[in-house]
């Protein structure tokens, strides 16, 4: 069976699926911080990072691991754990510092899939995804409701970007910038 969706690429519909998933908990989490939206807190991204972003995003990992996609398998699979555990302690029961740390720690795991190589979407949407989980861990250190709401924008990004790549991939749309000629006077022939 061929997986493979994008004209010129290797996405999957697993990898599909999974961005899609991330894409949405990404926005909810983002807009919740950010409090652009009267009234929607990041709590309340609980349910959609619970379900979205933990259990169908570490289904997706799973799979990916069942397609021998190595990279794909453990970004998701580790972000579905991040997702579920977050939503079932976002109850605010938890220590400000306790979920700074938390927080961070999966900010390192941002941003180890950032520089673990992939398609230039994914790794934007990693790289966006550690300064968010940065900024918002040192906000909760810090009790520092500006660096939160920053750290919600970059969340919110990094859902956009990972939603561009799902629907890029789908609709057969750039998934790449076009490279330019190496150096003065250089021209393309075609």
């Amino acid at each position: 069976m061929d997986n493979d969706v994008s004209a010129g690429s290797t996405t999957t519909t697993t990898t599909i699926v999974g961005r899609l998933a991330l894409a949405l908990t990404l926005l909810a989490f983002g807009f919740g911080h950010t409090g652009v939206i009267d009234g929607v807190t990041a709590a309340d991204a609980g349910t959609v990072a619970q379900y979205v972003g933990g259990v169908a995003l570490f289904v997706a990992g799973v799979l990916a691991f069942r397609d021998r996609d190595s990279g794909t398998g453990t970004a998701f699979t580790a972000l579905g754990a991040l997702w579920f555990t977050w939503a079932v302690s976002a109850d605010g029961q938890a220590a400000a510092n306790a979920a700074g740390l938390f927080l961070l720690l999966f900010a390192l795991v941002a941003l180890t899939l950032t520089f673990a190589g992939g398609d230039m979407l994914g790794q934007g949407t990693y790289g966006l995804f550690f300064v968010s989980l940065l900024l918002i861990a040192i906000a909760s250190f810090a009790d520092a409701a500006g660096l939160a709401k920053a750290g919600g924008w970059f969340a919110v990004a990094a859902g956009a970007v990972a939603w561009y790549a799902a629907t890029a991939a789908l609709a057969h749309w750039p998934t790449a910038l076009p490279r330019r000629a190496a150096g003065r006077g250089v021209t393309a022939t075609g």
